[in-house]
């Protein structure tokens, strides 16, 4: 819905993701086979005349309903915007990308360590022709890997900034598909339980680290992110590496643990398209066998590995399942029938250093991951 001038604009978008979970061999924590729906978001966003945007989506997948963004943009120029509200912090390289966009079903290790969604204002913006993009802001803040919760848990605010670099972006070069930055938070935490410290999962969902239950965030919490990626014609390959540091105590003791993660992933399109951070955009030839149209074929791969300080142990790790180091790989096939339809493949295997009762490694985690995808 558009005014006749253009200033005033209300669209409206939507993501459905359903998704089948099969355990080769039984998952290492009994969890189930089963479909179920991983994402459904209607989205209305739009413009209030030039220089009011807006973004709201809800989240119904699930037991209850949850919002997912919701923001107003203050756009002064495009090098100077100003978000208000819940919206992805401006961390992880793989955080900050689409759920629609996504090359695997779920995400790598290190985004276990980066902020999701939060509640804040950002300062943001595009400069020298949209080579340069840049965003810091403050915000409540969230433990690694999950959404902020409704209100501040506590006193403290934390501080997060990225810049990102794609300096050949309007070039005809072989070059234009490079980018590359850092993205970077601090903040102080206080308190105890999901609010204040985190529990890792592998791609596959599976639990693998966590806390003790009088373990304390005690002091400051920081992470660092240098990040890039490279496209070229269909060939594709993104990298992040994560270090989240963070003050914790029990009984009297305290130290500074150093997590880090690091990702990496490839992929190529069979089928000639441009593959691209946004994915693979519209299939030359969308699905249709009577014309001889079979959409688009991609290919996938990717290795992540997720490290626990070692000096996590024994006092602070929760000694119930949580293990020392875990290392994921994913290989799937993409197929974008058309420019709305998706449907993807992934064998997925993560390999886990200690975690169980008696200190021997935990059992490989192997699974079969599937996913329909409608977007608009």
């Amino acid at each position: 819905f558009k005014s006749a001038k253009g200033d005033y604009e209300v669209r409206i978008r939507g993501l459905l993701q359903g998704d089948g979970r099969f355990f080769l061999d039984g998952a290492p924590d009994g969890t189930n086979d089963t479909f179920l729906l991983r994402t459904a978001r209607p989205t209305i966003e739009g413009s209030l005349g030039k220089l009011v945007g807006f973004r709201f989506t809800p989240e119904f997948a699930g037991d209850s309903a949850s919002i997912v963004d919701a923001y107003a943009d203050l756009r002064l120029d495009p090098a100077y915007t100003l978000r208000v509200g819940k919206f992805t912090s401006p961390v992880g390289l793989e955080r900050l990308q689409s759920s629609a966009a996504l090359a695997d079903v779920e995400r790598a290790l290190p985004s276990e360590l980066a902020p999701n969604r939060d509640i804040g204002v950002q300062l943001q913006g595009e400069l020298a022709d949209a080579r340069v993009a840049y965003a810091i802001g403050v915000f409540n803040g969230t433990v690694d890997g999950r959404d902020a919760i409704t209100s501040n848990p506590d006193d403290e605010f934390e501080y997060a900034g990225r810049v990102f670099f794609e300096p050949f972006r309007n070039d005809a070069s072989a070059w234009s598909g490079l980018g590359f930055g850092i993205g970077a938070s601090i903040g102080d935490k206080q308190g105890s339980g999901n609010n204040f410290l985190p529990r890792y999962r592998t791609p596959g969902q599976l639990q693998f680290f966590g806390y003790r239950s009088a373990v304390l965030a005690d002091g400051r919490h920081s992470r660092f992110s240098p990040q890039g990626h490279y496209y070229r014609n269909g060939f594709g390959v993104q990298a992040e590496y994560i270090v989240s540091r963070q003050e914790v105590s029990v009984g009297g003791v305290r130290e500074e643990l150093s997590h880090q993660a690091w990702q990496a992933t490839a992929s190529y399109v069979l089928t000639g398209e441009d593959a691209s951070y946004r994915g693979v955009a519209k299939p030359s030839h969308p699905f249709d066998p009577g014309q001889g149209g079979w959409g688009a074929f991609e290919l996938v791969g990717r290795y992540g590995v997720l490290e626990i300080d070692d000096d996590a142990y024994p006092l602070f790790a929760d000694t119930n399942g949580s293990a020392r180091k875990a290392e994921s790989w994913t290989v799937g096939l993409n197929w974008y029938l058309n420019s709305n339809l998706k449907l993807v493949l992934n064998y997925l295997q993560t390999r886990l250093d200690g975690g169980s009762a008696s200190g021997a490694d935990r059992e490989d985690e192997k699974a079969v991951f599937t996913r329909l995808q409608v977007a608009f």
